[in-house]
């Protein structure tokens, strides 16, 4: 099970510091909220731990049982969900689901077939992804996240561009498929985060003034 340390952590931004002294033990399972005003850099530390963003100070460790992740091979563990992730627009429903899962092993052995019925667009199987309302690339963008083999689960306002009965379906995606995951969660709507045990402010890790 996947097992992750912060250890002095900071990010910095030319001469803004967005956190800084952040120490953090991730067990396995684990659900954290992050939490914050908007542009407090929240989505920041989403992208530091996702490795696209690498920490200013300090570092991170990610174990697997007793073995350590080198920091080249730690996307092959997790898997995001975020307002700022692209989706190839040319691609049908079903030929992105293929696309997609020749680099990501599915969750359990799920096929494309069972994914599109758990998200609600069997109307949308060989709809082409840019005639997708901003919902159903939502259900998108949070079903390649769940349905990816991933220890660690990354979901940046997971329920932007849902209706209510959207963001029903997203509790319903985190009970179903994210028991035996890490899951982090930026967001300032207790509604996204409310299964989530521990909860990091990322205002308390900025330089007082």
């Amino acid at each position: 099970m996947l097992e992750i340390r912060l250890t002095n952590a900071a990010k910095r931004f030319q001469y803004d510091w967005i956190f800084r002294n952040l120490d953090l033990h991730v067990k396995p399972t684990d659900k954290i909220a992050i939490t914050g005003s908007n542009g407090s850099g929240k989505s920041t530390f989403l992208k530091c731990l996702a490795g696209i963003n690498p920490f200013t100070e300090g570092g991170i460790l990610y174990t697997l049982g007793q073995q350590h992740i080198a920091d080249s091979e730690v996307y092959r563990y997790l898997s995001i969900s975020a307002p700022y992730m692209e989706l190839p627009e040319e691609f049908s429903l079903l030929e992105l689901l293929r696309f997609h899962f020749n680099f990501k092993t599915p969750y359990q052995g799920m096929r494309p077939e069972e994914m599109i019925k758990v998200m609600y667009l069997e109307d949308a199987v060989n709809k082409q992804i840019s005639y997708f309302s901003s919902g159903m690339k939502q259900r998108l963008k949070l079903g390649l996240c769940f349905f990816a083999n991933a220890s660690l689960l990354l979901l940046d306002e997971p329920t932007s561009n849902l209706d209510r009965r959207g963001s029903e379906w997203y509790r319903e995606l985190v009970n179903s498929y994210g028991k035996d995951r890490t899951i982090f969660v930026a967001s300032n709507d207790p509604a996204e985060y409310g299964f989530c045990s521990k909860n990091l402010s990322i205002e308390d890790y900025k330089l007082k003034k």
